[in-house]
């Protein structure tokens, strides 16, 4: 984590429970809100009185599809697993902060990512501090994660980095294979990442776990907008 802003830990789900995690996401999934956007890798607003080469002027497309918290089922494997209390206190370990708190949204506290054949999730910096996903099933071609550790700090935007990367200069990336079961602690907010087109018949399931080092932490108007397709939350099924 110190080094790469990433720690990848293969076989973190049992066999079993992802096969039982997978075979919930084929039903949940058939509900998932789809949408093909076009947008800045900031997931802001466009700022047309940018230069035009600004980094946050450089847009691409985006199309997947989320499920939302609040249309996972009270009572599925994945939702347990998320709000299952020593999970956080490990991942607080690991970050090594003192705690960790669930993420506020109602919406995308706990989502699950689902890529069809030809789906494509583009360059981005993630609004959270760092991010945590657990594979549940891959694409049978593409769907790997790519991503430039630490490409940016609090103090240094390094828009001549990004605007390289933007415009195809792929010599700083890395990439994860998408391998089922494995969980990914990821600090998205200075990373830059992407996952890269997927193929094939299957479809491509990552569940993102919402943790904040703080308390009450809720996503913009405009990003539930473009993720769910909605502002307003529902109950919970079930």
């Amino acid at each position: 984590m110190k080094a790469v802003g990433a720690c990848e830990l293969p076989g973190f789900l049992t066999a079993a429970a992802t096969r039982v995690m997978a075979e919930e996401a084929d039903q949940l999934g058939l509900t998932a809100y789809f949408n093909t956007v076009r947008g800045n890798a900031y997931l802001e607003p466009t700022d047309a009185g940018l230069p035009a080469d600004h980094p946050k002027r450089l847009e691409d497309h985006t199309t997947v599809g989320v499920l939302a918290y609040d249309m996972i089922p009270r009572s599925s494997a994945l939702r347990a697993l998320y709000e299952w209390d020593p999970l956080m206190d490990f991942l607080a370990a690991a970050l090594g902060e003192p705690k960790l708190y669930r993420y506020a949204d109602p919406m995308g506290a706990l989502n699950l990512s689902v890529m069809r054949p030809g789906d494509y999730l583009r360059w981005h910096f993630d609004q959270t501090g760092f991010v945590t996903s657990i594979a549940l099933q891959s694409a049978e071609t593409g769907g790997d994660f790519e991503y430039v550790p630490m490409i940016r700090s609090p103090n240094d935007e390094q828009l001549d980095r990004v605007r390289a990367l933007l415009k195809g200069d792929g010599r700083e990336v890395r990439r994860f294979p998408m391998t089922p079961g494995t969980l990914l602690l990821f600090m998205g907010r200075y990373s830059i990442h992407r996952v890269t087109a997927v193929g094939g018949a299957r479809f491509r399931y990552v569940a993102l776990l919402g943790y904040d080092t703080n308390e009450g932490v809720d996503s913009t108007e405009h990003l539930k907008k473009m993720r769910y397709g909605r502002t307003e939350a529902q109950i919970p099924p079930p």
